[in-house]
């Protein structure tokens, strides 16, 4: 989806990202791994040259309640559900895609346009705080007197 960099006002570009959020389906959270492995047995055709590795073995993994849960389906799982999984990837890059839209109009309601993500920081104003001649010196200990 385009930023509203190209011509178009935020509320369209707002409007876009709701009518592709209204086209997502069932979302299932997590990564997939598609993996294939040697067994570890000298005689075993995945210690050939070329290896015929065991697998695919196709992994899902996920948080709940702070722990990692990981859960091995096999291929037609993977097929009827693969969809899902994409599903979960697109309503990510939306929400992200929303997030920046609002900073943008944030930033520009509240006139820091000049300041948006990205660009950099205005020259400083102030001098960077030094040592305050004014603070009082902890007294001096036996320790620190010259020997």
């Amino acid at each position: 989806m385009p930023a509203p960099d190209d011509g178009r006002s935020a509320a369209q570009a707002r409007a876009a990202i709701e009518a592709a959020l209204g086209q997502i389906g069932f979302c299932l959270p997590g990564t997939i791994t598609i993996r294939r492995a040697r067994c570890g047995k000298p005689r075993c055709a995945c210690a050939a040259d070329p290896p015929a590795l065991h697998g695919p073995y196709i992994q899902w993994t996920r948080t709940v309640n702070g722990k990692t849960v990981t859960r091995t389906l096999t291929p037609a799982q993977y097929q009827t559900y693969a969809s899902w999984f994409a599903n979960a990837r697109r309503l990510r890059a939306l929400a992200a895609e929303l997030q920046a839209l609002s900073l943008k109009e944030m930033a520009r309601a509240e006139g820091w346009a000049k300041l948006t993500p990205g660009t950099p920081a205005p020259p400083r104003t102030r001098p960077v705080r030094g040592p305050n001649p004014d603070y009082p010196k902890p007294p001096k200990t036996p320790g620190d007197q010259p020997a």
